[in-house]
């Protein structure tokens, strides 16, 4: 057997992501915002998904118009730095933003005087973060037989705090509020079918949004799919 055979190709890293659950209450049924990924993406092609993406480096140093809540700070510190956890939240608030056109925000009297280019246009709206109204409820990583792998948190939150009008960047097509079991229905991929899944049990009958003591995780070690807490 030659060493080139015998060789064993390294996993690629997983980059880190976020994901922001959006649900909101329509003639009393709880339904959750979703959209289409084009088909000529590498990554989930074809897919439902909720909004979100990976994290970029200013992430980490945008200023919010609120802190993370204590408890969902030490859920997300658990496996990365306090920085790393702000900019995880941050990176959820803006690719909502820039995929739906809706903004999760305190209303900011005066923008920034300096701000990187991807986090201007949410200031200029008039918003700054309001990343107290996240809660940390989902954790997956993407398996290592994947090309293109993520650490990917999900985060979720009332739609009613949001601000702005839905409207697309092309990212998602067919941005629209389905309810929960329709949602389940349509073509996701596996992770997100399990959140789907796990949000009725999320929200309180009046759709208030649950304070979890534990957060779930998906994640393959050692040649198996696990769900693990933390």
């Amino acid at each position: 057997m030659s060493k080139k055979e015998t060789t064993v190709k390294r996993a690629v890293r997983p980059r880190d992501a976020a994901t922001l659950v959006l649900l909101r209450q329509v003639r009393g049924k709880t339904t959750v915002l979703m959209g289409l990924r084009h088909g000529k993406h590498k990554f989930m092609p074809d897919q439902w998904v909720f909004p979100g993406g990976r994290v970029d480096r200013a992430d980490g140093y945008a200023m919010a118009g609120s802190e993370l809540r204590p408890h969902v700070n030490r859920g997300l510190t658990r496996t990365s730095s306090a920085h790393r956890a702000r900019a995880l939240a941050m990176a959820a608030v803006r690719e909502t933003f820039e995929e739906t056109g809706l903004i999760l925000g305190h209303p900011l009297k005066q923008p920034p005087g300096k701000a990187a280019p991807s986090w201007a246009p949410f200031y200029q709206a008039g918003f700054a973060p309001a990343l107290d109204s996240l809660e940390y409820v989902y954790r997956a990583v993407t398996p290592p037989i994947r090309p293109i792998r993520f650490n990917a948190r999900f985060f979720l939150t009332d739609g009613t705090n949001l601000h702005g009008k839905l409207k697309g960047d092309g990212e998602l097509l067919d941005l629209s509020w389905v309810p929960i079991p329709k949602a389940m229905e349509l073509t996701t991929p596996p992770i997100q079918q399990i959140v789907l899944q796990a949000l009725p049990g999320l929200v309180d009958e009046e759709g208030r949004v649950r304070r979890l003591r534990r957060v779930p995780v998906r994640i393959m070690r050692h040649g198996e799919r696990r769900l693990e807490y933390e």
